[in-house]
């Protein structure tokens, strides 16, 4: 299938290793012009490199902290300069970090914002947020500060539909990273996968970025305001 994603660019946070990496890279094989955000950026020049031996389209590489104060300004201002405009947001946050439990989404919020306006003027744009569970198994605030993100983005896409943006959040499941193969061992992994994941096995990275390449289309003009798990089955309920 042709996406028609050619002629697009994009920001994609947290793009140095998994489900970020996954995406940026995704896009940019798809012909989208992509800034790259993360901290570390030996492995975002990394990504540059295999971007380019693939055949890619431009990939800009820009070391930076997302939780910095006034990141989304800076942010927004350095990817215009090299954009020109931005055609597609993904917010994807890092690991966990010792920092307030609602900050990573109150940057969400901060650098969709500071994108908006020039989508609105296009009258056209995406704004991916990659989230995470929101279903709260006990009281835990992170599955609180979750499904804030997906009533945000929920609200967002009612009032920015009409201009030809849409707004989607992909929880993950189990997907394989440097801090889920470093915090659960092989055996752990096997086990959960047999016993919780109803196909067997924990997902990579790119499956993950599968589905948001695809909502970051054209193709995708009339999905808006979902929250769509990509988690193997792990869910337990139908809605």
């Amino acid at each position: 299938m042709d996406l028609d994603l050619k002629s697009k660019t994009a920001v994609v946070t947290g793009a140095s290793i998994g489900i970020g990496r996954a995406i940026a890279k995704g896009l940019a094989l798809e012909g989208v012009r992509v800034v790259a955000v993360a901290r570390r950026k030996d492995l975002l020049e990394q990504l540059v490199q295999e971007v380019r031996a693939a055949g890619g389209a431009a990939l800009t590489p820009v070391a930076q902290d997302i939780m910095q104060e006034d990141a989304a300004r800076k942010l927004a201002a350095a990817a215009a300069a090299e954009l020109g405009h931005v055609d597609i947001l993904v917010n994807n946050a890092g690991g966990s970090r010792p920092l307030p439990v609602d900050a990573p989404d109150s940057d969400y919020r901060k650098v969709a914002h500071a994108l908006l306006p020039r989508m609105i003027e296009r009258r056209w744009g995406r704004i991916i947020n990659i989230t995470g569970k929101s279903e709260p198994e006990g009281l835990n605030a992170a599955f609180a500060a979750k499904a804030a993100v997906h009533a945000w983005a929920k609200g967002l896409s009612r009032e920015i539909g009409k201009h030809g943006i849409t707004v989607n959040c992909i929880p993950p499941g189990r997907i394989m990273s440097e801090q889920i193969r470093r915090n659960y061992p092989e055996d752990f992994r096997k086990h959960f996968a047999e016993e919780e994941i109803p196909v067997g096995y924990w997902g990579e990275p790119e499956d993950l970025a599968a589905l948001a390449v695809f909502l970051a289309s054209p193709v995708a003009r009339y999905i808006t305001g979902t929250v769509i798990p990509v988690d193997g089955g792990l869910r337990r309920y139908q809605f």
